[in-house]
């Protein structure tokens, strides 16, 4: 089958590259099969200090002569170098923690790492992580057994940090980058990137200058902060006499967001920029590139809000602060029905940012809204979160990438952001003042959700493998020590 990669290392230089890619290939895709089933959970406290442990394991395995564990006020992040002797250095960002997954919910038990026929797709793996984030960073790992196999030099020398609270916003991230010794490393590198999996399942490429930021929090109700209803849960006969916290809480809700489910948080966004002409541009590109139908597909949605078109909504997407209920929960849950009159009621929350919003900014709009409007019992309980991005297009990794992709015929559609969020701001913000982006071939999907695949051997030539996955990192690392 012809892939969209194979063009990568088609210079007769990198032609060994691709031939031990092809040759590692069981062996590169055991090592995520074996890394999906060991998984780090942040949120539940389990698995973490193996999962750094392995972080460290992997990263020794691929070439790094340095890499060490960083102890924070939560779970620890780590620090690796390899140095190749190169002029040029680039930067690394992994994740080793994935997100909560419950087995009822996945036609394959989502720790098993499974090879399973996805109709439409081909053979994917699936698991938890296969896509975000551990797939396309074992690619990347792959790369560099590939080209340490080959006999060849690395190109590059490599600066990597990772953490284990990604999934739980990132909250003590920032100081691992703030120890002195990594701050500098990065500081001396020419950019840092995020190994991705970036390809819609038409073949199609993005490439992302930058990210939304993002604020996870709890809202809670309670008799007790309130002052009103019962202080312990009661049978509901007594909502006659008593005022209810699991309404109060509704209610509440009620006023973030306005009848088209836009945010009505007072002064939350007044700092959001909206798009220049030259992200507008790049927009008009992008609509007439990225398929309406596949993305529409891949979300299992008919319409999109506000029944806006196509063109509207990817701005919207975009350049628009959010504010999402991700649960909600009071209460008794189980079968059946228990006319209990709940004491307290929890909604989580995450709010995304957008330039120029910031972490703080979001939550102090949040609690003086709430307050404003009779609700400033309501305890607001951050979890995590941090500032949004941006990078310039000109950046050298991000011109890098679309000289890679162009060269493997490849015309990739460029977008102002992701939608989505990581805690670029580290390394894009003072004092460290990178650029920063995302990079990779392959295609996976189901991040966050059930059935979550990274596809392996693709049913569409023009989406790339794995092999072609892992040979897209190891041709970046070569354009980015070729580039100005």
């Amino acid at each position: 089958m012809t892939e969209t990669a194979s063009p990568l290392l088609a210079d007769a230089s990198l032609r060994p590259i691709q031939t031990e890619v092809e040759k590692r290939h069981d062996e590169s895709v055991g090592r995520l099969q074996e890394w999906v089933r060991h998984p780090a959970l942040a949120a539940e406290d389990r698995g973490m200090d193996e999962g750094c442990e392995r972080m460290i394991r992997m990263a020794r395995d691929a070439g790094f002569q340095k890499a060490e564990r960083v102890d924070t006020d939560g779970h620890p992040g780590v620090f690796a170098t390899l140095d190749a002797g190169a002029p040029k250095t680039v930067a690394l960002y992994f994740m080793y923690d994935v997100k909560q997954a419950d087995p009822a919910e996945w036609s394959s038990p989502p720790f098993d790492a499974a090879l399973v026929d996805k109709p439409g797709f081909g053979k994917v793996l699936m698991g938890r992580g296969a896509v975000n984030q551990k797939g396309p960073q074992a690619a990347f790992l792959a790369a560099l057994h590939a080209i340490q196999g080959a006999g060849k030099k690395m190109p590059v020398n490599l600066v990597l940090v990772a953490e284990g609270e990604e999934e739980i916003g990132s909250p003590h991230f920032r100081q691992v980058v703030a120890r002195p010794e990594i701050r500098d490393a990065l500081k001396k590198t020419m950019g840092v990137y995020m190994p991705s999996a970036f390809q819609d399942p038409d073949g199609s490429v993005s490439i992302f200058l930058g990210a939304k930021g993002v604020v996870e929090c709890e809202l809670i109700a309670s008799g007790e902060r309130w002052g009103r209803g019962p202080t312990i849960d009661v049978h509901s006969s007594n909502r006659a006499r008593l005022d209810s916290p699991a309404f109060h809480l509704v209610l509440a809700l009620a006023t973030l967001v306005d009848e088209d489910g836009d945010p009505a948080i007072d002064g939350f966004g007044r700092e959001a920029k909206s798009a220049t002409a030259a992200e507008r541009a790049l927009l008009d590109v992008a609509a007439s590139k990225i398929s309406e139908a596949t993305a529409k597909k891949m979300l299992g949605a008919k319409v999109w809000a506000g029944d806006l078109p196509w063109r509207a909504t990817l701005e919207r997407f975009m350049f628009t602060p959010t504010v999402n209920i991700e649960g909600l929960v009071a209460g008794y849950t189980g079968p059946g029905g228990k006319t209990v009159m709940p004491h307290r009621a929890v909604a989580k929350l995450d709010l995304r940012l957008v330039p120029d919003m910031t972490y703080d900014g979001a939550i102090a709009a949040l609690k003086a809204h709430l307050a404003k409007r009779g609700f400033g019992d309501i305890e607001v309980k951050p979890s995590g979160g941090y500032d949004p991005t941006s990078t310039a297009a000109d950046a050298p990794i991000i011109k890098a990438m679309v000289s890679v992709l162009k060269r493997g015929g490849i015309d990739p559609v460029v977008l102002p952001r992701i939608a989505g969020s990581y805690p670029g701001y580290v390394f894009t913000n003072a004092p460290i003042s990178l650029a920063a982006g995302h990079f990779g071939l392959g295609h996976g999907s189901g991040a966050h959700a059930p059935d979550e695949y990274f596809v392996i051997e693709p049913s569409n030539p023009r989406v790339a493998s794995w092999d072609g996955a892992v040979a897209s990192h190891a041709a970046y690392l070569y354009e980015l020590a070729a580039s100005a």
